[in-house]
């Protein structure tokens, strides 16, 4: 069983910025892709951004040009760095990935909270 654990939230001023990690307990590149979601409260979970095995990237319309997606194989890891946040980026963030040939994201961290104020 492979786990995800993310890491880096906390509370932000809005304009201001925070870099979330996901550490995987494994080699990351067993995963075809990966993928930040994020939900708020009431709101269903939405994909932010995800990165495939080979290194392409895309974004969510809201977050695109203010967040950027990165991975460290070495490391195991997968960054979501977020610049200027705004209140409406407040909710639950979620590292998740795709195993194998799968193309349902079927492994999920335990989320980390994102709060920015305004």
């Amino acid at each position: 069983q492979v786990q995800l654990v993310e890491s880096g939230g906390g509370l932000v001023q809005a304009g201001g910025s925070l870099r979330l990690s996901c550490a995987a307990s494994r080699n990351i590149l067993s995963f075809n892709a990966m993928a930040w979601y994020r939900q708020a409260p009431g709101n269903q979970r939405e994909q932010v951004a995800w990165i495939t095995s080979a290194g392409s990237t895309n974004y969510a319309g809201s977050v695109k040009g203010r967040f950027t997606i990165s991975r460290d194989n070495a490391k195991n890891t997968v960054y979501l760095q977020m610049n200027s946040l705004k209140s409406e980026d407040t909710a639950v963030y979620y590292c998740s990935g795709r195993m194998g040939l799968s193309n349902v994201y079927n492994t999920w961290g335990q989320g980390t909270q994102v709060t920015v104020s305004s």
